[in-house]
């Protein structure tokens, strides 16, 4: 079995709906990968694999390996269409990276101390607003997350994206845009049982 960050996948000469289908059938999934100096190739994979890597959350915010008939390039995942109503990966779409050019993905976002901070203690709430942040960064420094620590946050305070810590050579895209995209990422609100202890 291929590591969690290699897909290996079979190059497919043909595209279109009933290609992709006949592929769904035989119980492969149907990829694409592009970007890069190359041409955007069709691929076809195994489904229980992609079942198995897509486990991982690492799998969305990692570089990986395609290995393609035999060859290997470096990407990174960035679609992934699913079936809402089965279990089942209708397409995956693989970017390709060079490692010394900037990417923008996706990072999953790791909360910790929610219990334990200061708004938890007195019965507060944490209303998450994102799960994930868009980063830009070389492929080498790319984060498997981004932990946010809410120990020091009360009841009432509100975590921005310019609030979070990041790693060395990790900016966030939406803060490039200017102040009016320091968007909430977390908020500490009083749940009824905190409310009504204030109002004794």
């Amino acid at each position: 079995m291929s590591n969690v960050f290699e897909f290996v996948a079979e190059s497919r000469g043909q595209s279109g709906k009933s290609v992709a289908r006949r592929s769904r059938r035989k119980g492969d999934v149907p990829a694409i990968i592009y970007g890069g100096a190359s041409a955007p190739q069709m691929l076809v994979l195994n489904h229980n694999e992609v079942i198995k890597h897509l486990e991982h959350e690492a799998v969305y915010s990692h570089v990986l390996d395609i290995t393609v008939d035999g060859k290997t390039e470096k990407a990174i995942l960035k679609g992934v269409q699913r079936n809402p109503a089965r279990f089942q990966i209708l397409h995956l779409d693989f970017l390709r990276v060079n490692m010394s050019d900037i990417v923008k993905v996706h990072v999953p976002l790791h909360f910790i101390n929610e219990n334990t901070s200061i708004g938890g203690k007195k019965g507060g709430i944490a209303a998450h607003s994102m799960v994930d942040v868009e980063v830009s960064c070389l492929p080498s420094v790319l984060p498997e997350f981004i932990e946010v620590n809410l120990a020091g946050l009360d009841i009432g305070g509100t975590v921005h994206l310019s609030d979070l810590v990041l790693p060395n050579g990790i900016e966030i895209v939406a803060l490039a845009q200017g102040p009016e995209h320091d968007l909430p990422v977390v908020s500490m609100m009083a749940s009824k049982a905190s409310k009504d202890d204030a109002a004794v």
